[in-house]
């Protein structure tokens, strides 16, 4: 009776975590991918240049989420300490620049697009911490091996995996060839480095010559 009791307590456990990272991933899919989208279009029609400057570098930022689903789908370890740092640097490119945040201070706060993308950046900023939080619990999958075994571990799995899929299909049928797990994590290793030297060079020549000031991020 003791056992059945401790398997079924397990099993609510695997089903709430489970639960937990697909909210976090249906979240993710709204917030960083579905609305900033839909306010760059807005921002660029409307020509206002400070917004579509703080929305050119989110996506440049946030890019290093779509490098971390591209190493989960070949299970490569990697991908989970991304899913913790990605989006702490999404919300640093959210709030650090001080002429964006001055310009964004001095639209018209009634106004619907400076309206929306406030609502956008504070609501991604509480999803992009609370997501990283979340992430944190998976960091004992970077042993890889056996750990990847773990249900935290494949829950992080599913939804890059599931991507994959569709991915594949649709690369087959357009180049008639197969989009393999090894590809993409090949692919998802390239762009992370020159995601890193793009980095390096911001941190070692721009941020000391300009500061706070978005420039040529």
């Amino acid at each position: 009776m003791a056992s059945s009791r401790t398997a079924a307590a397990v099993f609510e456990s695997d089903l709430l975590y489970r639960s937990l990272v697909w909210l976090d991933v249906r979240l993710a899919s709204v917030f960083a991918l579905g609305l900033p989208l839909v306010l760059l279009v807005w921002a660029a029609l409307r020509r206002e240049t400070a917004l579509v400057r703080l929305l050119t570098i989110y996506w440049k930022v946030a890019s290093l989420l779509l490098v971390a689903l591209l190493l989960l789908t070949d299970r490569r370890p990697l991908g989970y300490a991304l899913l913790v740092i990605a989006p702490l640097m999404i919300v640093a490119s959210l709030w650090f620049w001080v002429d964006l945040n001055e310009e964004l201070a001095d639209l018209p706060p009634w106004r619907p697009l400076p309206l929306t993308l406030r609502l956008w950046r504070w609501s991604l900023t509480v999803l992009a911490l609370l997501g990283a939080g979340l992430a944190t619990t998976a960091l004992p999958c970077l042993g890889g091996g056996a750990a990847l075994e773990r249900t935290l571990c494949r829950a992080w799995l599913e939804a890059p995996q599931g991507i994959h899929g569709g991915v594949d299909r649709v690369f087959d049928f357009v180049f008639g060839a197969d989009w393999t797990p090894a590809v993409a994590a090949f692919v998802g290793y390239l762009a992370l480095v020159g995601y890193g030297v793009g980095l390096l060079q911001w941190l070692l020549v721009r941020l000391p010559k300009q500061g706070r000031v978005a420039g040529e991020f």
